[in-house]
């Protein structure tokens, strides 16, 4: 099957590549130059998908004839400036790409005759959040505070409008969180931010070590991407799905940070740098039952595996053995689960 990826250059769209190829299907690509150290480098992504477009999502006409060509048959829309911090510094372009950026690409592949399925990525962060423990149901409201946050709930409004208004083939929406696992080079996420300073020997400076997250690897969240695509093929799976881990993967910043810090061994420490920050949600869940009832996904790695996966991937490349090898070794392994 011939599979087309927006944001193949980023973290998940990378690992979500060398997936799909390995198990033998056609991976085109549109995406931006990949992040250095970032696991599309590292892992030579390039070197196993069909085509590697580099095109900024705002570009429509570029988008839309490169679409057109590839004649996918699964469109997969990650590409997003997903980062909270850098959305306050330029909100231009956080909404330009995540709005519009997003409405180029379902307007491109509205015209791809043989579409057979269409996945749409937003966020956890696009729910009103009050602050609860509960997780979030699809059916709830939507709305956000900071630039980034407010993009995606706009992203995701979007999408379910097109769907609404205009036949097409059959699409979804996907809502995931916190996301970790090897070979992320992102800016203030906190995984890498933790790696790069236990590599360099140096306490890592934590923003807010009280606030609760939901810790979810990155193959589960993928292999719930994937149960998506495969019930649209399927003539089922329509509409808004979360993709979360429950109540036992909600774990403070702070906690996350000494479990790394014990797998990394060695001098690994980070301070408390509360205090003078951007606003960014201190709980915001999701409840997955849906997805599990429906679709028969489930979370397979508890979050402490979740970290010890991502922890050992980033050891193991530091110290030298190839990021594909330790990349489809642990793909392997959660296959076995």
């Amino acid at each position: 099957m011939r599979y087309l990826i927006t944001g193949h250059t980023g973290f998940k769209g990378a690992w979500l590549s060398l997936m799909l190829a390995r198990d033998g299907h056609e991976v085109h690509g549109i995406g931006l130059d990949p992040l250095p150290n970032g696991l599309y480098e590292l892992a030579g992504v390039r070197e196993l998908v069909e085509a590697d477009h580099r095109i900024d999502i705002r570009d429509a006409d570029a988008l839309r004839e490169t679409m057109l060509a590839a004649e996918p048959d699964v469109v997969m829309h990650l590409a997003a400036q997903p980062l909270v911090r850098y959305s306050y510094r330029q909100p231009r372009e956080t909404f330009e790409t995540n709005v519009m950026g997003t409405f180029n690409v379902m307007d491109a592949a509205a015209k791809v005759e043989g579409l057979q399925a269409e996945l749409v990525i937003t966020t956890d962060k696009v729910y009103r959040n009050t602050g609860r423990r509960a997780g979030y149901l699809e059916g709830e409201a939507l709305g956000a505070a900071d630039p980034y946050s407010t993009s995606k709930a706009m992203a995701d409004l979007l999408a379910q409008s097109l769907v609404a208004s205009f036949p097409g083939a059959p699409t979804a929406i996907a809502r995931a969180g916190n996301v970790i696992g090897g070979g992320d080079a992102s800016e203030d996420r906190l995984l890498p931010d933790l790696v790069a300073g236990f590599a360099a020997g140096r306490p890592v400076a934590i923003r807010y070590p009280e606030a609760v997250r939901p810790w979810q690897h990155v193959l589960d969240c993928l292999s719930g991407y994937r149960a998506i695509v495969d019930a649209l093929l399927n003539g089922r799976g329509a509409g808004a799905w979360n993709i979360g881990p429950g109540e036992e993967s909600f774990v403070t910043t702070a906690e996350i940070a000494d479990r790394a810090a014990g797998f990394w061994g060695g001098d690994a420490a980070w301070t408390d740098d509360s205090g003078g920050h951007p606003h960014e949600a201190g709980l915001l869940a999701l409840d997955a039952t849906k997805a599990r009832e429906e679709l028969g996904w489930r979370n397979l790695l508890p979050f402490p595996e979740s970290l010890e996966w991502t922890i050992d991937w980033y050891r193991r490349v530091e110290r030298g053995e190839d990021a594909r090898a330790v990349t489809f070794e642990q793909l392997d392994r959660f296959d076995r689960l």
